[in-house]
């Protein structure tokens, strides 16, 4: 546990340690997402321009909920995710890099934050919300804008619950098959305030998340050989990949806040009732005592605290996790050659409160042609393959050019023989 101040000093605690991040998320009934209760928002200390207003206000969503309302919430949530279709989104994911990567293949170089990263999470998400016609750089631009505490940070949210309000009218005017309709014809029966709310935390959580863990899992891969190598020789999948990094490099550092619901003590220090607390998911996942030998490999441990725990435990970390492993398989197999363009130590790095993200990831490559994203591979049948590609028995031996230019005899053909008497009788019966 360590004290510290957020922006215009406003004072929280940081839990450190794994087990202690474990206790407050597990324990409900010391502690809660309701930010109403937090000291800082009571006695304003937190103004209402403050830039991390849009994180600390009090929403109706489930992330803020307690008890039954949080269960109708995140049963509305949970119950629109087991709608979506788990194949469908991967084949969109797959396309979907095959169309950014048409982009800048031909070139030989790109950068793989601002052309790849920044832009697959959302075009998925788009897609999944039933809102495809609105992912262009705005959107993309403005969902990476309100997590960083700017001066546009409050400006941004208004752009991205503009645009999810108008959708939930949509949808609630004419439902299809998408997330948003299933969110809103659940049985809970959420409002359209409730609804955008929801659509705005699975958005921005998802995309931020989706991003980081994309640029992180690629530079790994770019800069440590023998992560490398495990990936090439087949030691390590994709997935484990995928994992390992959210071990190292969690897309979030940080969630916050939290709040004490009653006087209490943790990691040996005295909270009082209504402090807030950020749970701290990189130091937790450094923490020695469930990762004494940091450079260990952590495969087929799912036991960090990326997607947070508890009842408010991320409900669409599958969904992030599909998008990183399809999307940076489908890259690499695009792009076998790709290396960074740059020394390791020239990569720059962009820190807030929540996250530490790549600002750009260069890379070079052999230039390659567009590949047309809608085309099914043909496939031949089996005797075709065999025959134009290899032989079992030995070749032929090829003609001389004199044995080339000798006429081919042509056989000639046996007279027909004359039919039997039966066959004949049989003719004549049948007027034949």
């Amino acid at each position: 546990m360590a004290p510290a101040l957020l922006h215009e000093d406003v004072p929280i605690w940081v839990v450190l340690g794994h087990s202690e991040n474990m206790h407050m998320l597990r324990t409900p009934s010391q502690f809660t997402r309701d930010t109403r209760l937090f000291t800082s928002m009571q006695d304003g200390t937190v103004k209402p321009d403050h830039p991390l207003m849009p994180i600390f206000a009090w929403q109706p969503i489930c992330c803020h909920a307690e008890g039954d309302e949080h269960l109708r919430l995140r049963g509305a949530v949970t119950g629109a995710m087991t709608t979506i279709d788990h194949r469908g989104i991967r084949r969109h994911i797959s396309r979907a890099t095959q169309e950014l990567v048409n982009k800048f293949c031909e070139e030989g170089r790109a950068d793989l934050v601002s052309q790849f990263a920044e832009y697959l999470p959302m075009a998925v998400m788009c897609e999944i919300f039933g809102m495809s016609e609105e992912y262009n750089d705005r959107i993309v631009h403005a969902a990476r804008d309100m997590l960083k505490g700017t001066e546009t940070a409050i400006s941004s949210n208004e752009y991205i619950m503009d645009v999810l309000m108008r959708l939930t009218a949509r949808r609630r005017a004419e439902p299809e098959d998408d997330f948003t309709s299933h969110l809103i014809n659940h049985p809970a029966r959420l409002t359209d305030e409730e609804v955008g709310q929801h659509l705005r935390v699975v958005l921005i959580v998802s995309y931020e998340a989706t991003a980081n863990l994309i640029a992180n899992v690629l530079r790994v891969v770019l800069t440590d050989p023998r992560f490398r190598a495990q990936l090439k020789g087949g030691q390590m999948t994709v997935p484990e990949a995928v994992e390992q990094s959210l071990w190292d490099e969690p897309p979030f550092s940080t969630i916050f806040p939290y709040v004490a619901k009653q006087e209490t003590e943790l990691g040996g220090q005295r909270i009082r009732k209504g402090d807030g607390l950020i749970l701290g998911i990189a130091p937790g996942n450094v923490d020695p005592r469930v990762r004494p030998d940091l450079k260990a490999n952590m495969q087929g441990n799912r036991s960090h605290l990326a997607f947070s725990g508890g009842p408010h435990e991320c409900p669409g970390q599958d969904i992030g996790r599909a998008i990183a492993d399809v999307g940076v398989d489908a890259l690499l197999a695009r792009l076998p050659d790709v290396q960074l363009a740059c020394e390791e130590d020239e990569l720059r790095w962009r820190s807030s409160i929540m996250n530490r993200h790549l600002v750009d990831l260069p890379v070079k490559f052999a230039p390659k042609p567009q590949q047309d994203v809608m085309q099914r591979p043909s496939i031949k049948p089996a005797s075709q393959q065999r025959a134009a590609n290899w032989q079992v028995s030995s070749p032929k031996p090829q003609p001389t050019a004199a044995e080339a230019a000798a006429p081919v005899p042509v056989a000639t053909p046996e007279p027909a023989r004359r039919p039997g008497l039966f066959r004949r009788l049989l003719r004549w019966w049948r007027g034949d």
